[in-house]
C-alpha cells in the first residue's frame, strides 16, 4: 500500500492503544483475501505484538463452529429447521431448531448456571445439559433475538455426535487444517498475550485467567493469530478454499434478525453478526474473554475486510477502530473498476432480454454474468436475479422472487410470449391478450 495510507492506519491504530489504554494491540486489513497491511502497538513481554502473535478469540470461535455445523447441513446430514431433539435427545430444549440456535433466535438463556463460566474451569456435557434442567428457555423459540452463549455449547455437542470426536477434532481436521490456520488453537501455544484487566483510576494490570471452559468452550474457547484470522477474514468474505461453498457462506451472511430496533445498524445471519455502516453492509463477529477483545469484519462487495486483537477485557474500540480501518483503506487507495469487457450471450437467453410488463409497469430483464435480472425501468420495485435450473426454467437468487420459480412461456412457434413468476404473469406489452393473464384481458378504453 501507499506510505502514506500505511501510515494513516498506523496512526488509527496507535491513537486507539494509546487513548484506551490496551497493553497490546495488533490489526490488519485484508482485501482481495490477503493481508495488505498489518502493525502493531504495546507490548507483549519485551517484544511488539506482530501477525504471529496468539490472542484469545472469544465469541469469533462461534463463527467456525457455525461453519462446521452448515458442512453437516450440506452433507445432507442434517436440516436447518431440524429440532435440536433429533440430533441431540433428552435436553429441555429439544424444540429449538438448528436454524435457531446458529441466529441466537432459540429463546435459550445466555449463559450456563453456576460461577462465571469465562473465568472458571468448565464442566462436561452431562453437567451442562443438567444444569439447565429448570428455566433454561427465556423466550418462546424464534419470538426474538437473544444471543446465548449456551446455544453454541449445544451446537459443539452437536457437532461430537455427528461426527463421533470432539468439536475442536473436527474444526482441525475441516476447517483451520485444510485453510493452512496452524496457529489456531485452544490454548496459547508459543508467542502470546497474556490477558489483562486495566484500572479505571490507574494504569496498572491485573491478570486473567483463562481456563478451558468444558462443554461451553465451542462458545469461545479458540487462541489465534492476525495471520490465522486474516485468512479467516477472507473466508468469511468468500474466499472458502473448498472448505464450504461460497454460496453457503452468503447464507450464512443473510440477515435472520435484528439486534436493534428501528434502523437496524447490528444484526444475525446463521453464525455471523451483521453491521450496516455508512450505507455499507460487514459480515464477521466480535470477541470478548476475560482479557482480551478481538473482531473481524469484511464487506463481501468490496472484498476488504479488517480484524483488531488486543489483551484489555474492556474499554477498547475495537468494532469502530475495525471499520475505520476498512473505510479508511477504501477512501485512501479506491479500488478501481474491472474493465468493461464484452462476452458471448447464448442466443436464446439473449432473445427474453429487453422490456416486459407486470400489468402496466414497465420492467427490463437484463443478462446479468450467467443469470438474468428482472427490475423495474424506473424507480424502486420488486428486483431480483435469477439462475436457469432447466430449459425455460429459472429460480430466483435474491431480492422479492428468491427462491421463487420463473417459467418461460412460448406459443406455438416457440417465441417468448410471457414469464410466469410465482402467478404474476409478464408480458411483452401492457397486459397482452395473447399471454394468459390471469382474470382475462379486456380492451383499453
Amino acid at each position: 500500500m501507499l506510505s502514506s495510507t500505511e501510515h494513516a492506519l498506523l496512526r488509527r491504530i496507535a491513537h486507539e492503544q494509546a487513548a484506551c489504554r490496551a497493553p497490546s494491540l495488533v490489526a490488519a486489513v485484508v482485501r482481495d483475501g490477503e493481508i495488505v497491511w498489518s502493525g502493531g502497538r504495546g507490548r507483549v513481554g519485551e517484544q511488539q505484538p506482530g501477525t504471529d502473535t496468539q490472542y484469545r478469540l472469544g465469541s469469533i470461535t462461534k463463527t467456525l463452529v457455525a461453519t462446521a455445523v452448515m458442512r453437516l447441513r450440506d452433507e445432507g446430514l442434517l436440516d436447518l429447521n431440524d429440532p435440536l431433539e433429533k440430533h441431540v435427545p433428552g435436553t429441555p430444549f429439544g424444540a429449538a431448531t438448528v436454524a435457531q440456535l446458529l441466529s441466537h433466535t432459540a429463546g435459550l438463556t445466555s449463559e450456563s448456571p453456576g460461577l462465571w463460566w469465562e473465568r472458571t474451569p468448565g464442566a462436561d456435557w452431562d453437567a451442562l445439559v443438567g444444569s439447565l434442567a429448570e428455566g433454561a428457555t427465556k423466550h418462546r423459540p424464534g419470538a426474538r433475538f437473544h444471543y446465548s452463549n449456551v446455544g453454541y455449547g449445544v451446537l459443539g455437542e452437536l457437532l461430537a455426535r455427528h461426527r463421533g470426536k470432539g468439536w475442536l477434532s473436527v474444526l482441525d481436521e475441516e476447517i483451520l487444517g485444510p485453510l493452512g490456520m496452524n496457529r489456531t488453537t485452544p490454548h496459547p501455544a508459543g508467542a502470546h498475550a497474556e490477558g489483562f484487566a486495566v484500572h479505571p483510576f490507574a494504569d496498572v494490570l491485573l491478570p486473567e485467567p483463562s481456563p478451558d471452559a468444558g462443554a461451553m468452550a465451542p462458545a469461545g474457547q479458540l487462541w489465534s493469530t492476525a495471520r490465522d484470522l486474516g485468512r479467516w477474514t477472507a473466508f468469511l468474505g468468500g474466499e472458502t478454499g473448498g472448505v464450504l461453498d461460497p454460496e453457503t457462506v452468503a447464507e450464512m451472511r443473510t440477515m435472520v434478525t435484528v439486534d436493534d430496533t428501528d434502523v437496524w445498524t447490528t444484526g444475525f445471519g446463521l453464525g455471523l453478526m451483521l453491521v450496516r455502516y455508512q450505507g455499507r453492509r460487514f459480515a464477521g463477529h466480535t470477541g470478548s474473554m476475560p482479557g482480551f477483545l478481538a473482531v473481524t469484519l469484511v464487506d463481501p462487495a468490496a472484498q476488504t475486510g479488517a480484524l483488531v486483537l488486543t489483551n484489555s477485557t474492556a474499554g477498547v474500540g475495537i468494532t469502530q477502530l475495525c471499520l475505520d480501518l476498512i473505510t479508511m483503506t477504501d477512501e485512501l487507495e479506491p479500488r478501481l473498476p474491472a474493465e468493461w469487457l464484452p462476452s458471448p450471450a447464448d442466443p436464446a437467453l439473449l432473445a427474453l432480454t429487453g422490456l416486459w410488463h407486470w400489468g402496466p409497469t414497465p420492467y427490463h430483464l437484463r443478462l446479468q454474468g450467467d443469470g438474468l435480472l428482472l427490475a423495474p425501468v424506473e424507480g424502486a420495485g420488486r428486483s431480483s436475479r435469477f439462475r436457469q435450473t432447466d430449459k425455460d426454467t429459472y429460480v430466483g437468487l435474491d431480492g422479492y422472487y428468491a427462491g421463487e420459480t420463473l417459467q418461460v412461456g412460448r406459443n406455438t412457434e416457440g417465441v417468448a410470449t410471457h414469464l410466469d413468476l410465482a402467478t404474476f404473469i409478464f408480458t411483452r406489452t401492457p397486459y397482452d391478450p395473447a399471454a394468459p393473464v390471469p382474470g382475462g384481458v379486456e380492451d383499453w378504453r
